[in-house]
Parts: C-alpha cells; structure tokens; sequence
C-alpha cells in the first residue's frame, strides 16, 4: 500500500498535518519537567544546533485534576453576578453609541440585564448538578518525564551539548 504526500514549497509536512503521528528521532536527553526539557532545547538554540529536528515528548502522560475550592450558591451567583455585569457593560456601551441622546439609560439596562440573565442561567446550570460536583477544579496534562528526541543526523551533537550543560548545571550545585 503506498501513501501519496503532498508538500507546499514551505514545508515538508505531509498534506493533512492536523492528524497524529508518532515523533521520530533519537533521545539526546531525559528530563523530569517540561520547563527543564525547555531550558536544554533553548541551550541547544543557543548553540547553534538545528533545533527544527528537535521534539520534546511527554511519556506516561497523566490528567492531573487540582481543586481550588467548594463550590456555593453564593460562589456561583456572585461569579455569574462579574461577568455578566462585564457583559452587560460592553452591550450597554455598544448600545449608548448607537443611541444618540440617551444618556446613561442604554448601559445601565445593558449591565442590569447582563447580571440578571447570567445570574439566572447560571443558577439554572448549578441547580441542574443537584450537588453532584460541589467543587472548583483545574486539570492539567503533564508527563512523568519528558525526552527530548533528535533526529539521527545531529544526534551525536546534540547530546554532547546536553551532557555539557548538564555537567556546568551539577558543578554550579556543588
């Protein structure tokens, strides 16, 4: 079976580069954070490596979930209460543009409205969960370790450059 490729004179992507593959390469080096994965790629850019053969993989990926609080009436209410005074601000001030000799009335009525109906949908939305989900959360995508990979051509370079930093980093600490 063949695959027909179709590039662009900008790229040498495939034609349909939304769909996923796997990354190619060899590892030049293993971190334990994404931010230290990024300061050794960013090492590798400042000398001079050709970090467009480069990727920065997260192996053993996880869906980390961090609650930042309970959930309340009074928390939903007053949360729905911002942003729909932010909302209807914005309405009432399209609104007093286009009003001549209004006054005030058009973003007033907007930003009454805007807290009435978030506070509403909101209130609807909440009720609906009958205390299922009480809480505020925030999720996360992170790796247990991230590798950086390169392709075989500058490998070699690569993890020298990487093994260089990693021992300036260790004589720094000591």
């Amino acid at each position: 079976m063949t695959q027909a490729f179709t590039q662009t004179a900008f790229s040498n992507a495939p034609a349909q580069p939304g769909l996923p593959t796997m990354p190619t390469g060899w590892p030049i080096g293993s971190y334990g954070s994404y931010e230290e994965a990024q300061r050794a790629v960013d090492h590798l850019a400042d000398s001079d490596f050709p970090v467009a053969d480069v990727t920065i993989v997260g192996v053993e990926p996880m869906l980390v979930e961090r609650v930042s609080g309970k959930l309340s009436w009074r928390r939903v209410l007053g949360s729905a209460a911002m942003s729909g005074a932010w909302f209807g601000l914005f309405v009432g001030l399209l609104l007093s543009m286009f009003s001549t000799g209004a006054g005030l009335l058009p973003i007033v009525i907007g930003l009454v409205a805007g807290v009435a109906f978030s506070m509403v949908f909101a209130a609807i939305s909440y009720g609906a969960t009958r205390g299922r989900r009480d809480f505020v959360s925030h999720s996360q995508l992170v790796a247990r370790r991230y590798d950086v990979l390169s392709q075989p051509r500058n490998a070699e370079r690569g993890r020298e450059l990487l093994t260089n930093l990693a021992a300036r980093a260790n004589l720094a600490n000591s």
